[in-house]
């Protein structure tokens, strides 16, 4: 177990220093750009103009005074009652006056750091930095040699390992597929040894319950080598709730917000207002319910705790209007994510959305959908995104080639990201001067100097000729990204843990399983 000082405090090992510093994952199945916190240079796309903005701010506002919120937690109604909300006799319906939410809003942070148990893999979230994670919670999951499946405990610690590898993945979100193997009562606590086992980045807990949310705060604290004060000092790890739209916030949700917000832990909220079907058929009008939705929960986190952390978030998309399926990387997803992000500047909050596709292949039509919610994303000056890797069918698989071939697409975007400079070797007159008008620049002193690290190199796609593509066995993509993700978990290595740390966390785990876990509803 975990020494202690003669204040009973425990010590501050395991926390990724010179004694436990990082190892760095062999890369010989690919080569990935280093581990970086990215930067979005690019002013945002605002498809709103101000006029607009206040529109919407309007409308949110006058939702949330004339129409309500549903908060189904006693608990919740009785803190914004006693804060001066107006909630309905024997009714879950919550009403706020405009200028009580945007005081309540102007507290939460608009830049704040999440450490986790390796301080080196700390991450920014805010201002214009942009960070991604795995796919999270898809129930089935599909490789080209096993086809689709439902999910179970050795895909999951599969796509973890694929979360820890690529330092394209910032965050490693919830579980990337669900290991419907593991009891519901008992999963939290066997997911979260195995991510913070296999991995040293930021963690994520599901917002279902009491039971499941201490658990994970104490599992992540004791990773992190923490003693309580210290993890209730700054943000450690973080947690997305989802509105039940239209217009409801749900017990379990609402629970484990509060207790993640009372610790001063981040709390992404994000609406699931699918455009046509939970939210107006309009954009205006769906970006509008969101964002009185979001507002409503951060309103009551900052209630509970001013200055708590939290996150805007924007899942907004449309429906096909033929079947009622979700559909994903539409132009209308494209625009909503880009108003939403000017609500949120509005609000002065960070941005999450989602790499999202409806996609069931890791195909033509996988690649598009997801290049273009990605850049749905850039342009809106995200923060966040979510799905980032590994997404398919609207989310309901996770898909080992789709992980690989999106970070490929992921690695790209931090490289357009790079700032451009103009320093006179950037400009390279004398290099222009030199060749002139009848030579080339292939051979150049400007070139030789700068050949291998000048432009981006893709470690998936593949440049060869036709007949050098063919003569190689006419490899598609997907093929291609299969043979990498097996070099990678054959290769991998899991990140260093203090033996005491490990020793604790197995003994934690162990305790709450013989306690029962978490209760489940049958």
């Amino acid at each position: 177990m975990a020494e202690t000082d003669k204040g009973g405090r425990r010590s501050r090992r395991g926390r990724g220093r010179a004694d436990n510093a990082r190892r760095e994952v062999s890369a010989a199945a690919i080569s990935q750009i280093p581990w970086t916190l990215p930067e979005n240079p690019d002013a945002p796309t605002e498809p709103l103009n101000e006029e607009g903005v206040q529109a919407i701010h309007n409308g949110a506002m006058r939702i949330l005074e004339e129409i309500g919120i549903e908060f189904i937690n006693e608990e919740a109604k009785g803190i914004l009652k006693a804060a001066g909300c107006t909630v309905a006799a024997d009714s879950d319906n919550v009403r706020m006056d405009r200028d009580f939410v945007m005081e309540q809003v102007t507290k939460a942070p608009s830049r704040f750091d999440i450490t986790p148990r390796n301080p080196e893999r700390k991450v920014t979230i805010g201002d214009n930095r942009m960070l991604f994670v795995n796919v999270s919670s898809p129930p089935n999951c599909s490789d080209l040699d096993r086809g689709r499946r439902v999910g179970d405990q050795e895909s999951y610690r599969d796509f973890i390992k694929l979360t820890q590898y690529f330092n394209c993945i910032h965050l490693a979100g919830g579980y990337p597929v669900e290991p419907v193997d593991i009891h519901a009562s008992v999963r939290h606590l066997d997911c979260l040894y195995d991510k913070l086992t296999l991995t040293d980045k930021v963690v994520h807990a599901y917002s279902l319950g009491k039971e499941r949310v201490e658990d994970v705060m104490e599992m992540v604290r004791i990773a992190g080598g923490l003693t309580h004060d210290e993890f209730d000092a700054s943000p450690r790890m973080f947690t997305n709730i989802n509105s039940s739209s239209p217009l409801k916030h749900d017990l379990p949700m609402l629970d484990g917000a509060m207790r993640l917000a009372r610790r001063g832990q981040v709390v992404s909220v994000t609406p699931f207002t699918l455009s046509g079907a939970m939210a107006p058929v309009t954009l205006p009008g769906a970006v509008m319910q969101q964002t009185a939705e979001g507002l409503a929960a951060i309103v009551l986190l900052q209630v509970v705790n001013a200055g708590a952390p939290v996150i805007y978030g924007s899942f907004t998309s449309n429906v096909d209007m033929k079947t009622g399926s979700p559909a994903f990387g539409t132009p209308e997803y494209m625009r909503a994510t880009q108003m939403s992000g000017q609500m949120a500047r509005f609000y002065n909050l960070p941005l999450r959305s989602s790499n999202a596709c409806a996609a069931n292949y890791p195909d033509s039509q996988s690649a598009w959908e997801s290049a273009f919610s990605l850049w749905a994303c850039v342009s809106s000056r995200t923060n966040v995104v979510y799905h980032s890797a590994g997404w398919l069918e609207g989310g309901l698989c996770a898909s080992y080639e789709k992980f690989v071939m999106d970070c490929e697409t992921l690695q790209q975007m931090i490289h357009y990201m790079q700032p451009v400079t103009t320093s006179a070797g950037d400009l390279a007159f004398e290099a222009i001067r030199d060749v002139g008008p009848t030579g080339h620049f292939f051979g150049t002193e400007h070139t030789l100097e700068r050949y291998e690290t000048a432009f981006y190199a893709p470690f998936l796609s593949d440049w060869s000729n036709f007949e050098n593509w063919e003569e190689r066995g006419s490899i598609q993509t997907p093929q291609r990204a299969n043979k990498i993700w097996k070099q990678i978990l054959a290769e991998f290595e899991p990140p260093p843990t203090d033996p005491s740390i490990r020793e604790e966390l197995q003994a934690f785990v162990a305790k709450r399983k013989e306690e029962g876990g978490a209760p489940t509803d049958f």
